[in-house]
C-alpha cells in the first residue's frame, strides 16, 4: 500500500453497539461521498494539466460542500475550542479546511486507473450514518467509512475512518494538542498554514 493513499488519516474505533442498516431507497448520505470521489476522480484525471494550484481549485467547492469542515475543525481542536474567542475559531476552521483541500490535491495527485466504490446503504450510528467505501488501486483495496452527520437540510462528512477504524479527527486531536496547550489558536494556525504551503509547493 502506498502513501499516497494515506490521507492525514486518524484513529477512533466506533464504538462496540452494532450497525443497523438504513432502509432507504435513496440514501441521501451516500450523496456528499459519491459528489466528493467523482470531483476526486476528474481531478485525478486532469492532473498534470491542473496542476496543484488547479486541483485544489477544483477539489475546494466540492468539499466544502461535502464535508462539514466547521464541524470537523471543532471536534478536532477539542475541549480548547470553548474558550477560544470567535474570531480564533474562524481563523482555525479557515486553516484547517485550506489544509484539508491541500492535502487531498497533493496525495490525489494523477490517475493510474483507480476506482472509488461506494456502498449504497448507509448505517445508523445514533443520529450519525456511516457510508462505507473502497479505494481500489492495482492489487491494494483500501477501505474508507465516513461518518456523516446532518447539518440543516444536508448530510455532510464530520469524520473518516480509514482502513474502517482509524478516526482522522481523532488522529487530528492528538496531533493539534500540544500545539494548542503551548502556544493557544494562532500557534495552530500559524502550523496548519506552515503545513499547506508546503503542500501548495507540490
Amino acid at each position: 500500500m502506498t502513501n499516497r493513499y494515506l490521507l492525514t488519516a486518524t484513529l477512533l474505533a466506533f464504538g462496540a453497539a452494532p450497525a443497523v442498516y438504513a432502509e432507504v431507497p435513496s440514501d441521501p448520505a451516500i450523496a456528499p461521498v459519491q459528489s466528493f470521489y467523482d470531483a476526486l476522480v476528474g481531478s485525478m484525471k486532469q492532473g498534470k494539466q491542473l496542476g496543484m494550484k488547479g486541483r485544489y481549485e477544483k477539489l475546494k467547492p466540492v468539499i466544502e460542500q461535502s464535508f462539514d469542515l466547521p464541524g470537523m475543525t471543532r471536534l478536532s481542536v477539542g475541549p480548547a475550542w470553548t474558550t477560544m474567542p470567535e474570531a480564533d475559531q474562524k481563523a482555525l476552521t479557515e486553516a484547517l479546511s485550506r489544509y484539508t483541500v491541500a492535502s487531498y490535491a497533493s496525495n490525489f495527485k494523477s490517475f493510474d486507473g483507480e476506482k472509488f466504490v461506494v456502498d449504497p446503504a448507509s448505517t445508523l450510528r445514533g443520529a450519525d450514518k456511516v457510508v462505507t467505501s473502497k479505494l481500489i488501486a492495482g492489487k491494494d483495496v483500501i477501505p474508507f467509512n465516513y461518518r456523516m452527520r446532518q447539518v440543516g437540510s444536508n448530510w455532510k462528512v464530520i469524520d473518516i475512518f480509514l482502513n474502517g477504524y482509524v478516526s482522522q479527527i481523532a488522529k487530528q486531536r492528538s496531533d493539534f494538542a500540544a500545539t494548542v496547550q503551548a502556544g493557544g489558536a494562532a500557534a495552530l494556525v500559524k502550523k496548519l498554514n506552515s503545513l499547506s504551503d508546503g503542500l501548495m509547493k507540490d
